[in-house]
């Protein structure tokens, strides 16, 4: 297959339409670090040149096993990693302070082995920080060489305009990439994040094309859910039929199998296919944890929708429209935090 690349946004970083993520390289996926190894070089073989991990994953161990499958090959690949998520017990040991980002970086350098980072990412948003002080870390890790740009992750539309605002007023650079989920069966972002990311020129690399899993093709209306294992042991409540909501997933999913049929492809092809369409999308993040995984979702990789099947899907699932809420790991404090959304007792009289 002939790979065509694309420019990272703004920043002059071409890479390939589908990165491959690693998040289940590890324990929470393939323990299997060499075949973990064989399944980046497989995909960096098939013209893939875009890795994308995290500290997080599997507390990290994928950084690890991505620095293994490097070694030789580093000038070839453009490096994503994150920050944000706690590593460890005890204050202070995750979030988007400049405290916390100075030692995190050197963590993943080291674990990645390597000199520098290609694209670092601020995994979620962190309420308890000023994104000032986000932001000025960041550029200092620019101009000491330890990364070569930045960007956000699963940010709402109004904390990267925030962000923008910020490093204009500032003076600061800014986020160059975001980092949505976006699938067939969750279009939110098209309302509000992708023209937002489109209207600053960022480069948008989405996660989570088969929904956790979800439209891999082997979750059907009646048949049995294991849940102890693969995507379904870490989230559960998204595969379980007995939980509200999931049926009308699994309704969508057997109308797009349907339609895949009809145009000859896999399920799991027409959702990595499906993402690219939008302009405002840079790239793909395909996460196999095993090496037919990879196969099945590169396939999905040379697929081209027409228009009679984008509007066939938009009938199924309609434009901007989640029908489940995409990050199961993260919830703003606005909904969490029962102090910002109700008065004290003492004030709730009606005036």
């Amino acid at each position: 297959m002939t790979m065509s690349y694309r420019s990272l946004g703004r920043t002059g970083i071409e890479v390939s339409p589908h990165c491959l993520g690693t998040m289940m390289f590890g324990a929470v996926g393939n323990k299997d670090h060499d075949d973990c190894v064989r399944i980046v070089h497989a995909a960096l073989d098939a013209g893939i040149n875009f890795v994308d991990t995290a500290d997080m994953y599997s507390a990290g161990e994928s950084e690890v096993i991505v620095g293994k499958a490097l070694a030789g090959r580093r000038d070839e690949v453009v490096l994503a990693t994150k920050v944000h998520f706690p590593m460890g017990e005890g204050p202070n040991r995750g979030g988007n302070s400049r405290r916390w980002i100075v030692r995190a970086v050197e963590d993943s350098l080291r674990r990645l082995d390597t000199d520098w980072i290609d694209l670092y990412q601020v995994h979620r948003p962190d309420p308890s920080t000023d994104i000032e002080e986000t932001l000025g870390v960041l550029a200092d890790l620019v101009r000491e060489g330890k990364i070569r740009a930045f960007g956000c992750s699963t940010f709402p539309a109004e904390e990267i305009v925030e962000a923008h605002h910020v490093s204009e007023r500032r003076a600061l650079p800014r986020f160059r990439t975001e980092q949505p989920p976006y699938s067939l069966l969750a279009r939110g972002v098209e309302r509000d994040v992708l023209p937002v990311a489109r209207r600053y020129g960022m480069g948008v690399l989405t996660w989570s094309p088969l929904a956790s899993g979800f439209l891999s093709g082997k979750y059907r209306p009646g048949a049995p859910v294991d849940l102890t294992s693969g995507r379904a042991a870490l989230t559960p409540a998204r595969f379980d039929p007995e939980v509200p909501g999931n049926r009308a997933k699994l309704e969508a999913a057997e109308r797009l199998i349907e339609l895949a049929d009809g145009i000859g492809h896999t399920l799991p092809e027409l959702a990595v296919a499906f993402p690219l369409v939008h302009p405002a999308v840079t790239s793909v993040i395909i996460g196999p944890r095993t090496m037919e995984q990879l196969d099945s979702l590169v396939k999905g990789a040379a697929v081209t929708l027409d228009d009679a099947t984008l509007d066939a899907i938009d009938e199924i699932v309609p434009p901007g429209t989640n029908l489940y809420h995409p990050d199961g790991v993260w919830r703003p404090t606005g909904l969490t935090d029962l102090a910002q959304r109700r008065r004290p007792p003492g004030e709730r009289a009606a005036r």
